[in-house]
């Protein structure tokens, strides 16, 4: 069967940059690799074509006499020969020295690592809790129990994940490498140890609890502090408080995702609350002193000017939320003024207030006579 020219076998131009060359074979080698054809003949062969074309045209002296004279000019050179691609291609690391990552999702593991018994050593994993807080104990801060379940060092075989406390026994088969390496066409690829999953360590008589893990769920309690003027949504980090890490590796993080129970009578706007409260007509219309009930049951005073509105909205400073940053620094308390008008009345309160409508009226009979419908406000 006659060669094709290597420039097709590429894909690239005669004038192309080595980078486009690489690019090129990179693409071609991971599409017809043996090890993602496994038994597929043709791929075996376009793979090897590939190779050979960039272990020519990736060697200036070869590219050379390539261009010059063709498939003669490479007589005595080592291109299409079964043992010469050592010179011209220098091993995995010449082309995917820097896509480790690539040939982990193909091939099982970059070629990069010679041991993976360093990085076994796992930080444990974070955990994360939803806890559901009272809004006054939001407010001003309070400490609660909480109980959840995380893996914790192994009690009955104390970590060491071996029932007879041997603990972990290099492997035998990679040596405690945690790689081995096997032949695939030209190339030779290191891949997990099978044997010990790339740890590079067995244990012979694993624990039955944990089962050689070193680990166990375990319940835990633990108090924790919620801090003044916390929001809703918030998370609080309880340092290595989640799941312990393997091999004496730390311990991940408990999260603390905070919700905030609704309140009957406050809401909430940032650091400020606000609330309602209902007053007589004749308050409303004369004014003064009443008395509003805080976050923390207290009575605070509110002066309510004459004349006040339905619906109007005064405040009251700093008897809010405490700020998150600054707990001694409170928000406002701002209160809707609701105008209650009585159903019944007695018939000395009708007398009253008929006496006091038919002195209003007579002060706004003119203004009244012109129009009595008035705008609403939007």
């Amino acid at each position: 069967m006659a060669k094709r020219d290597y420039y097709e076998v590429l894909g690239v131009p005669k004038g192309a940059s080595k980078e486009d060359i690489k690019k090129a074979y990179r693409k071609l080698a991971l599409k017809y690799h043996p090890d993602r054809n496994p038994g597929d003949k043709e791929a075996e062969e376009k793979f090897k074509e590939a190779s050979e074309a960039y272990e020519v045209l990736s060697d200036d002296k070869k590219r050379e006499a390539y261009d010059r004279f063709g498939f003669a000019g490479l007589d005595g050179m080592s291109a299409g020969s079964s043992g010469g691609f050592s010179s011209g291609f220098g091993g995995f690391e010449d082309i995917f020295g820097d896509f480790g990552d690539i040939f982990d999702a193909f091939f099982g593991g970059s070629g990069r690592r010679t041991s993976r018994s360093s990085s076994s050593v796992r930080r444990g994993a974070d955990l994360r809790y939803d806890l559901e807080v009272d809004f006054v104990d939001a407010a001003f801060g309070t400490k609660l129990e909480v109980s959840y379940t995380r893996h914790a060092e192994c009690d009955t075989c104390s970590g060491t994940g071996s029932a007879d406390g041997r603990g972990k026994v290099v492997c035998s088969v990679c040596g405690g490498s945690g790689r081995v390496r096997r032949s695939s066409g030209f190339f030779s690829i290191a891949t997990d140890c099978p044997n010990c999953h790339g740890e590079g360590y067995v244990i012979e008589n694993p624990c039955r609890k944990c089962r050689g893990t070193g680990l166990a769920e375990k319940k835990q309690r633990i108090k924790i502090t919620i801090p003044p003027g916390v929001e809703d949504g918030e998370r609080l980090v309880i340092p290595k408080m989640g799941d312990a890490g393997q091999n004496g590796a730390p311990a991940g993080d408990l999260y603390i995702v905070v919700h905030i129970k609704e309140h009957d009578k406050f809401i909430r706007h940032g650091n400020d609350v606000y609330c309602a409260v209902s007053v007589s007509i004749t308050k409303a219309i004369l004014g003064g002193e009443i008395f509003v009930k805080g976050l923390d049951n207290s009575l605070l005073k509110l002066k309510l000017p004459s004349g006040t509105q339905h619906g109007q909205l005064l405040r009251i400073r700093g008897a809010g939320i405490p700020r998150r940053s600054n707990p001694s620094v409170r928000g406002d308390m701002y209160v809707e003024i609701h105008i209650v008008v009585p159903e019944r009345l007695s018939s000395r309160e009708k007398e009253l207030f008929e006496q006091l409508d038919k002195v209003i009226g007579e002060q706004k009979s003119d203004l009244l006579s012109r129009d009595s419908i008035i705008s609403i406000k939007r």
